[in-house]
């Protein structure tokens, strides 16, 4: 079982990128391990659904990409939050730009998930969504503006607000819930800035998965949250 989730936090989303499926995966998580332990920051990987047991051996939290909001029964072809915990998950995420729910749903999806133990990383586009689902008391919300993911433009440098404001209105609801910072970050520079913002770490994806080196793009992410984290 992966270990317990501390901050700052960097969550790496594998999605479908081929660069990090199966045996490529598991490398991954190696040097996930190795570059955690160096630093002391936190990181976590949300693999593909079929990985999640191969990773889970590493000692670093798995998160599932997404749980369905139902319970064990005659659903096909969906993701039962059960199942997700018994792979060996520590966490879900809920409500991904790329695998969006309505607010009901979500508030079902988190429920489903401290049912059985996983923590939640709820998606939010703005702070306002961010601000609606902190209501429903997830483990972290991760703001990412749709329109920045991908663009190699980080959040925390084109719309610093977003995040800052997110951060302040989020924490009003339950300070409890941990603001995590997405879209767009591919540098020690991007992270540095989402955790001085105020956020407790980054969930990114192709600005570690498609870096042509792995261990030296997470050495440099998290040394910069260990050092913003240092400096508050």
């Amino acid at each position: 079982m992966g270990r317990n989730i501390h901050y700052p936090l960097i969550i790496v989303n594998l999605k479908t990128y081929l660069e990090a499926v199966g045996k490529k995966a598991e490398e991954l998580a190696k040097i996930s391990e190795k570059v955690s332990y160096e630093t002391g920051t936190c990181i976590g990987l949300a693999p593909n659904f079929t990985d999640i047991s191969r990773l889970s051996i590493f000692n670093i939290p798995v998160f599932s990409q997404h749980i369905d909001p139902i319970e064990p029964g005659p659903y096909t072809g969906h993701i039962l939050a059960e199942s997700v915990a018994e792979a060996g998950a520590t966490g879900t995420i809920v409500n991904h730009s790329e695998k969006r729910l309505k607010i009901s749903d979500i508030e079902v999806a988190i429920e489903r998930a401290k049912e059985v133990g996983l923590a939640t990383v709820v998606c939010a586009n703005t702070t306002r969504v961010g601000i609606a689902v902190a209501a429903f008391a997830p483990s972290m919300v991760a703001i990412e503006p749709p329109e920045l993911i991908g663009t190699g433009i980080a959040v925390s440098k084109a719309k610093p607000e977003v995040v800052s404001n997110s951060v302040r209105e989020i924490k009003k609801i339950d300070p409890n819930v941990e603001v995590l910072c997405g879209a767009g970050i591919v540098s020690g520079r991007d992270v540095y800035a989402a955790i001085k913002l105020g956020s407790n770490g980054i969930l990114v994806a192709s600005g570690v998965i498609k870096a042509p080196n792995w261990e030296n793009s997470l050495l440099e992410f998290a040394k910069a949250a260990a050092d913003a984290s240092g400096e508050l």
